[in-house]
């Protein structure tokens, strides 16, 4: 028997498989590593541990459990994460614990119900069974209608609402889901009425918002073809990707994510058995976009129309793409076709237009000269004006040399004439402009007494005899918290397991060991595995390091100090603090000479 749930959800689930099912893990000795999902890097300091069903970035510092992790991952606080881990584990949550119904899962249970309304009002009202023959007439199967659970909403201003109403649910609570709309007045009626429904899910599949399409006697009457739940507590268009939930097993598996507009070519295409398939539904690719599809491939084939000559939302998520990191390929299709007319038609030509990808530049270069005539020189200034800043962005410069041949062997000029004007080209800004300042934001880094701090304990954590290195006069070098933890050790040695299991200990003290043992397999199975010193060696260095720091923090404060004071012309004191510097420069000198700690 388990004493509560969380215990049963860890002992039904893998830390390992659950960090990768959003990122991809490689495995490294004993453990896992990865880019870490919550910051940007280019050399992996994201680590999961299977033993201790543990991960750290060392990187940005994020660390803990299984429900931290998805917590961070999902953006959710910790009651949604243990309903999400809870269903992930076949864990019957008891529905009376206050702690498990938080807003958020409120509007989560009026999603759901709302989307058995709609899917109901399909199969059963006149006008729905009506709105259900137009999508089989568009080519939608009866198992895409059950599998993405489209839905009819009535042409009448309060159905919904009163159903939701009925089943206990508050006017504002449905508000708060973007379903009912609020008059000055204060009255609420429903935001969808005689539209076809397409629920939006989560990368768990459970609905988060809603796009309606305009079915019936309103259709062509000046009315938007489309309408969107607007952002919610659950539903933030720039963060989402139609069809994510469905496809990202595919993604991983072919390695490969293909971008469309909307979710008729999402559906479509899955139903024609191409499955690694997603919409950004009409919106520019956006960082947090980017980011989720991170986890999965670094791979991008994009199927919709882009203006290359423009300085269109589209060119700009491209260069959002390839910033960071993305292989980029363009779809290219028979004009004013998109992937759903195209599949309908002939699934294979789908297929066939997949394989026939480009790669972005080609894509741009073929583009380009179709459009401009390379004979004259108006032709030559227009090609070269868009082309060039493309060229420009490319990081690597053998594979840049290659464009600037190409675009020079098509021009009919000389290479060194193309470079000339590249060097004249300035980047084009657009995909900064994209980077929002959440984006920007930068880790703050760990100072290096830190750093140092929390690789002497870790080190000692793996081999406590070590703590022998530690004299009582060290214990001024760290900071309080490491400072108690080397008095127990110093008192008992012990492991770090053995230290985890004294009574009395806080949740954040355990955490914070739990993951600096974690930090002492890593570092432990590094040193062996170079071999060029020992762990000892490797502490003392540290210790002669921090007390380095120390000495210099000190010289410091005194440069400081002998400048104040002869800016005051107070000699005497400046006289008596440069003899101070000049004695810890000394003390500074000998201890490098000895190599004593």
């Amino acid at each position: 028997m388990y004493n509560s749930p969380i215990d049963e959800i860890k002992n039904r689930l893998d830390i390992v498989e659950v960090v990768k099912s959003y990122i991809k893990l490689q495995k490294v000795g004993a453990n896992y590593r990865a880019l870490c999902p919550f910051h940007s890097e280019k050399t992996p300091s994201f680590f999961v541990s299977p033993s201790r069903q543990i991960f750290k970035c060392f990187g940005c510092g994020e660390g803990g459990d299984i429900f931290k992790f998805v917590m961070k991952i999902e953006g959710v606080e910790f009651g949604d994460a243990l309903r999400i881990l809870a269903k992930r584990a076949g864990v019957t949550l008891k529905k009376q614990d206050p702690r498990l119904r938080t807003q958020r899962e409120r509007l989560y249970e009026i999603c759901e119900l709302a989307t058995r309304f709609f899917e109901k009002q399909l199969e059963e009202s006149k006008t729905g069974k009506a709105a259900k023959e137009y999508l089989l007439n568009r080519g939608i199967n009866e198992a895409s209608i059950r599998k993405w659970r489209l839905g009819y909403a009535p042409n009448t201003w309060q159905a919904l609402l009163e159903f939701l109403l009925r089943a206990g649910y508050k006017k504002e609570e449905i508000l708060g889901t973007g379903l009912a709309v609020k008059k000055p007045e204060g009255t609420f009626y429903d935001r969808f009425r005689g539209r076809i429904i397409f629920p939006i899910f989560d990368l768990n599949g459970q609905v988060i918002g809603f796009t309606a399409r305009i079915f019936g006697e309103k259709e062509g009457e000046g009315v938007a073809k489309y309408v969107n739940t607007p952002n919610t507590l659950l539903y933030d268009k720039s963060r989402v990707l139609y069809g994510l939930d469905k496809a990202k097993l595919a993604i991983r598996q072919k390695n490969e994510c293909i971008l469309v507009e909307g979710q008729t070519d999402v559906i479509m295409s899955h139903q024609a058995g191409v499955e690694n398939v997603v919409a950004t539904s009409g919106t520019a690719l956006t960082p947090f976009q980017l980011e989720v599809l991170k986890r999965y491939t670094d791979n991008l084939a994009i199927a919709f129309d882009m203006d290359i000559a423009g300085d269109s939302a589209t060119k700009r998520g491209i260069d959002l793409a390839q910033m960071k990191g993305f292989n980029v390929k363009v779809i290219t299709l028979k004009e004013n076709s998109d992937p759903a007319e195209v599949i309908r038609e002939n699934p294979e030509d789908w297929k066939k237009a997949i394989e026939r990808s480009l790669s972005i530049l080609r894509f741009y270069f073929e583009n380009v000269f179709s459009k401009y005539d390379p004979k004259t020189p108006e032709g030559k200034k227009e090609i070269s004006h868009i082309l060039l800043p493309l060229i420009k962005k490319i990081p690597n410069r053998i594979v840049q040399a290659h464009w600037i041949e190409e675009l020079a062997r098509r021009l009919e000029v000389k290479v060194e004439d193309v470079e000339v004007e590249l060097r004249k080209c300035a980047l084009t800004s657009s995909s900064q402009d994209s980077i929002s300042s959440e984006e920007k934001k930068e880790i703050s880094p760990k100072s290096r007494k830190e750093i140092l701090e929390e690789r002497i304990l870790s080190l000692i954590l793996k081999k406590p005899s070590l703590i022998s290195l530690i004299k009582e006069s060290h214990f001024s070098l760290f900071s309080p918290q490491a400072m108690e933890i080397l008095k127990v050790l110093k008192s008992h040695p012990r492991s770090s397991e053995d230290l985890l299991a004294i009574d009395g200990l806080s949740d954040e003290l355990k955490d914070f060991l739990n993951q600096l043992a974690f930090r002492a397999e890593l570092d432990y199975d590094l040193l062996s595995s170079e071999g060029k010193i020992t762990i000892e060696e490797e502490c003392e260095m540290c210790l002669r390091e921090l007390h380095t720091l120390r000495i210099k923090a000190k010289l410091d404060a005194l440069a400081k100090e002998i400048k104040v004071s002869e800016a005051k012309r107070d000699f005497e004191r400046a006289m008596v603090l440069s003899h101070q510097f000049n004695e810890l420069t000394k003390e500074l000198h000998k201890f490098h000479e000895k190599k004593e700690i």
